[in-house]
């Protein structure tokens, strides 16, 4: 059996092995290798070094060079890795990243109340319905409540804090507490129509809630209703664990579908952060651990590096048979989302651990003077 300290390590080969796979200077300036570069940052501050900066500086300075688009929140999500190294470094260019992302993020045209279209002005936008997506969570929600927050930006952490409760708001079944996909602001409905809860889409709710609530003011309403959320969502997910520890692409239709990497890793990023931080009851800490243990023990060899399976490809809430398209996208190994969401369980789950055995010497140490 591996010890507890090893799955951290393992994780962190797979991080070192996915930066050789994958060239910085070729990555995309989109969502997944954002995540993966923003990922790759905060698993450094976890363990106290910047062994991965040079490579996160690449990413950057390739598409400084050649030219990006800011044009949706898929493209605005480079913001958090530019933010970061921004922090780490001070050298302007990367504050030029973050500067455009922020000036999107204040005059793209909302399109329900304070969220806007998730497409953007992008020439995708123009080949699908205006619409907010529950990935938005992920792709502005965590950098906008950051920055205005660090930056002391208070048009940008006003946007932030409504964000929380306007996903649930709009995208939340009122009964089942689970998030749809897509809502599509014309006709004013969820997309998929039907109950069909995207397992990827609701870990980007569980896994971005905590990274948002470490921005929101404490004591705020706004806060506190994000923690509620939270928590229901949580509890909704917990009957939908499967045996062996993993979540399937599509919830509700389980044995229907297959068993999904990122959804998992996503679902144990946020539960074990929650459990920490006291966001959630000490009955997710099991779960939790049993996700993010099964998705590491489920890493391959492949071409002699250490690989992630069963990530499903990039999913769209299709217009045409939604529940046939999730089932059928096809799955690979190591898509750069699939990556950073191990990465971040990885980090919780690390924290977890040194907070529980921080408590554990402490505890020894009373015995000990009493005895």
């Amino acid at each position: 059996m591996m010890l507890k300290e090893s799955f951290f390590s393992k994780v962190v080969e797979l991080a070192d092995d996915s930066i050789k796979r994958y060239s910085a200077t070729k990555l995309k300036w989109q969502w997944g290798e954002a995540l993966f570069t923003y990922a790759l940052l905060r698993l450094d501050q976890e363990m106290g070094t910047n062994r991965y900066l040079p490579y996160c500086k690449d990413y950057l300075d390739a598409h400084i060079e050649k030219g990006y688009r800011v044009d949706q929140s898929d493209t605005a999500a480079p913001a958090l890795t530019a933010f970061a190294v921004y922090q780490l470094t001070g050298e302007p260019q990367y504050k030029t990243i973050v500067d455009r992302v922020v000036k999107y993020m204040k005059t793209t045209e909302r399109v329900l109340e304070y969220m806007p279209n998730h497409l953007g002005n992008s020439p995708e936008g123009w080949l699908y319905p205006k619409s907010v997506w529950v990935d938005s969570v992920m792709m502005y929600g965590v950098f906008t409540s950051w920055y205005g927050k660090a930056a002391k930006d208070d048009e940008m952490y006003d946007f932030a804090r409504r964000q929380p409760v306007l996903f649930s708001q709009y995208l939340q079944d009122p009964k089942d507490k689970l998030f749809y996909h897509s809502y599509w602001t014309k006709l004013k409905c969820t997309y998929p129509r039907n109950k069909l809860y995207w397992g990827r889409g609701n870990g980007w709710v569980i896994a971005g809630f905590p990274l948002v609530l470490e921005n929101l003011s404490e004591n705020s309403e706004e806060r506190q209703q994000a923690i509620s959320i939270f928590q229901q969502t949580s509890e909704a997910l917990l009957p939908y664990q499967r045996e062996d520890g993993f979540y399937e692409t599509v919830f509700n239709k389980v044995g229907k579908t297959y068993k999904e990497s990122s959804a998992t890793a996503l679902i144990a990023s946020g539960w074990l952060q929650g459990v920490a931080e006291g966001y959630l009851d000490e009955k997710f800490k099991q779960p939790a651990i049993k996700a993010f243990e099964a998705v590491v023990n489920s890493l391959e060899n492949k071409d002699n590096l250490l690989s992630m399976p069963m990530i499903s490809a990039p999913t769209i809430p299709t217009p045409f048979i939604p529940y046939l398209a999730y089932k059928y996208t096809p799955k690979h190994n190591d898509w750069h989302y699939g990556l950073a969401s191990l990465m971040f369980a990885a980090i919780n789950y690390h924290k977890l651990m040194t907070k529980e055995n921080s408590q554990n010497s402490v505890s020894e140490v009373v015995n000990a003077a009493h005895n």
